[in-house]
């Protein structure tokens, strides 16, 4: 969420800016886009990384579970 909050201000500093012919703003304004941009990736990894270790352990829970049974069967 705060990736789109940090781009969204970054594009209308880069308008503003543009608009008003203040290059500092307008850089300003592009550097805060890109950090969002950058942020709202690092959060898609993240949810991709948790979303692999829950799955990782799922299939480890199952694999456990089926060795105690086959275990208690001998």
């Amino acid at each position: 969420m705060a990736g789109k909050i940090e781009k969204s201000k970054g594009k209308v500093k880069e308008a503003v800016g543009s608009l008003t012919g203040n290059k500092e703003l307008e850089s300003k304004g592009k550097i805060d886009r890109r950090a969002g941009e950058a942020k709202e990736k690092i959060g898609r990894v993240k949810s991709k990384v948790e979303e692999a270790a829950e799955k990782a352990e799922r299939k480890a829970v199952k694999a456990i579970d089926k060795a105690k049974d086959a275990a208690r069967r001998k």
